[in-house]
């Protein structure tokens, strides 16, 4: 009877354990999945929030307006003031009836002369189809290389008597690790199908054959710069009696109006308002959101700088 007793009390233990354990995985399961939703909808709601259903514009104008584009930093592609936002702003600027003018507002060290150009060819491009609308270059603090590049092509340059302006010059960089390699004890090797297919390469020493060619592309880059800056200034240039305006020197915007760089010192509010004659202003500048920013720069940064790093960087207009 005693044993009876004692199994009895054992299995309802055990029946209990049982019980209670299969209550916990249930519990378990269920707060699993409770976080996993939150966690779902918390990442859903953050791709809604940051990612834009279309092109927004910072501010709208029922009436007569001076549109504004802004570049801002780099001059490069997946960069805000890559080739194809401001071409795009640009173009819905221009498209737009009641635009009586175009403020580009430049802060910028410059970037890459193929997307300098872009613009350049662009803006060149809308001003013949509407002749009615000026374009005027505003630089803040920076107009610089490539950035100077793209003001050229306007109609009027404005600037701060104390902006930075000029800088008309290519420069390519990397670095050498040859030294470095040689005292770590580490050999290189490579393999190419072409004589000259590394001749970046930061591990191998310079070749002078290598290195003059490479120069004669850095010339070739300068010499269009210069012939894009001549067509874009025209006389107002006075590039007969200051020939370093294109050794890559930058001035202050007072100096840079003596120069010709410029027409007249003034910012984007007195463009506005004295020279185009709207002071309702209407900002065409592309907005990436957020997320946007971060997924392109996942996507392509990490090769970029490596790249860069490496001494595979490409001339820039800097």
């Amino acid at each position: 009877m005693t044993d009876n007793n004692v199994d009895s009390k054992t299995w309802k233990l055990l029946e209990k354990a049982v019980l209670a354990s299969v209550s916990e995985q249930r519990r378990a399961r269920r707060w699993g999945i409770f976080f996993k939703t939150l966690t779902f909808a918390y990442l859903l709601g953050m791709l809604f929030f940051f990612s834009p259903f279309g092109e927004s514009k910072k501010s709208m104008s029922s009436g007569a307006h001076t549109a504004l584009i802004e570049v801002r930093g780099m001059i490069a592609d997946q960069e805000s003031a890559s080739a194809d936002n401001i071409v795009s702003a640009l173009r819905k600027a221009f498209e737009d009836k009641n635009t009586k003018g175009i403020v580009l507002r430049i802060n910028s060290p410059g970037g890459s002369p193929v997307q300098s150009g872009y613009i350049y060819d662009e803006i060149r491009r809308l001003r013949v189809l509407h002749p009615d609308v000026k374009v005027y270059a505003v630089i803040s603090d920076l107009g610089a290389s490539g950035a100077y590049y793209i003001a050229s092509a306007a109609d009027e340059i404005y600037a701060d008597k104390s902006s930075l302006v000029g800088s008309i010059g290519v420069t390519a960089a990397g670095f050498g690790f040859v030294g470095s390699m040689e005292m770590l004890g580490v050999d290189r090797r490579l393999y190419t199908s072409g004589e000259h297919k590394a001749f970046l390469d930061p591990f191998q020493p310079q070749n002078a054959e290598e290195t003059a060619f490479w120069q004669t592309v850095l010339q070739t880059t300068h010499k269009q710069f210069i012939a894009s800056v001549k067509q874009g200034r025209g006389d107002r240039l006075k590039d007969a009696e200051h020939p370093e305006l294109f050794s890559g020197l930058i001035w202050s915007g007072e100096q840079a109006l003596e120069l010709g760089l410029i027409d007249a010192l003034g910012n984007s509010s007195f463009v506005a308002r004295e020279v185009i004659g709207q002071t309702e202003i209407v900002d065409f500048t592309l907005e990436e959101s957020p997320f946007d920013r971060f997924t392109k720069k996942f996507g392509a940064s990490v090769a970029e700088r490596l790249a860069i790093w490496m001494g595979f960087n490409g001339p820039q207009l800097r």
